[in-house]
């Protein structure tokens, strides 16, 4: 079996936890205090995450990198109110847990750098190495004033050999059914390899049409993305029907990143911009809007559980 270890240490000056799996060449890094964000993922010394702005940046201005979680949703609300699950929900557009998007709408939650995650012990032996962390949603008002939804959100991050897997659990905490439509936003990247050279393979088969503000309309189409290289296509585009158990993948420099939808996330998003040399292969439980639309909303019953797992292997 393979070895696996567990350090702590500092990245510009944030506490994170390593888990590493020496003999495969894989490190994965997290931040408790910042969200629990994914900041690092390296095989043999190459970071295959998107830095960005780094943690610095993060943590000054919730700006994305690395595999941020968005939640409550994920991707963008097409306004300031929503009615989910019997509830109508009136968001304050002033609040310091909200960002926006180019066009002014609530983006990516309200999670940003969020500091009071409980973590536990991380730990490491033959089978994998692991770390948990705990966040009591009702514990904080300004958090249920954008979401008034008790629940608790449980991150259970496992390292075994190759393998990255990420399980998010929420678990509603009083009498009311709590709306899921969480995701990550994983950015990936190829170091030493030209974008245009990157090969890309995604099990996509039906997209969402999206209106000028990337909010969805309600219709759809049948796709096939062309495996191949990367070239000078770009992505910001919102697809479900999955080909299962198929992975996206990213393949450059004898390098193989696959990104693996394992259980309960029914919707991707593609972003890959001209600009920046990163791809993303984004699980989403329910589509862009879902809050809004109650379109593909999946809801989590007093009692009950909703578990939602996706993978990162390099190879």
């Amino acid at each position: 079996m393979a070895r696996h270890l567990v350090s702590e240490h500092n990245i510009d000056g944030v506490p994170v936890v390593t888990l590493s799996s020496p003999d495969c060449g894989v490190e994965a890094s997290f931040a408790p205090t910042l969200g629990m964000i994914g900041c690092s993922l390296r095989h043999r010394g190459a970071e295959l995450l998107g830095q960005r702005g780094g943690l610095a940046k993060y943590k000054a201005s919730g700006s994305t990198m690395g595999i941020p979680l968005l939640h409550p949703w994920a991707n963008r609300l097409s306004g300031f109110a929503y009615t989910a699950a019997g509830r109508t929900v009136t968001l304050d557009p002033h609040s310091p847990l909200l960002h926006r998007d180019a066009n002014g709408l609530p983006m990516h939650g309200v999670l940003a750098a969020y500091p009071k995650w409980r973590a536990a012990t991380p730990a490491a032996d033959a089978t994998g190495a692991r770390l948990s962390a705990l966040l009591d949603f009702a514990a904080d008002p300004a958090l249920l004033a954008a979401f008034p939804f008790p629940h608790t959100l449980a991150l259970d991050v496992t390292l075994r050999e190759a393998t990255l897997t990420i399980a998010a659990t929420l678990r509603p905490t009083s009498d009311a059914a709590v709306p899921v439509a969480f995701g990550f936003h994983p950015y990936l990247q190829l170091p030493g390899v030209e974008r245009a050279d990157w090969y890309i393979e995604a099990p996509v088969q039906r997209r969402l049409l999206l209106d000028q503000r990337m909010i969805p309309t309600g219709a759809s189409e049948a796709i096939f993305i062309e495996p191949g290289r990367l070239g000078d296509r770009t992505f910001d585009d919102l697809y479900t029907d999955l080909r299962r158990p198929a992975p996206f993948s990213l393949t450059g420099g004898g390098r193989r990143v696959t990104v693996a939808f394992d259980d309960g996330y029914r919707f991707a998003q593609i972003y890959a911009p001209e600009r920046e040399a990163l791809i993303c292969f984004e699980p989403m439980t329910a589509p862009t809007n879902a809050l809004v639309s109650g379109q593909g909303l999946p809801l989590a019953q007093p009692g009950e559980a909703y578990r939602a797992t996706f993978s990162i292997a390099v190879e």
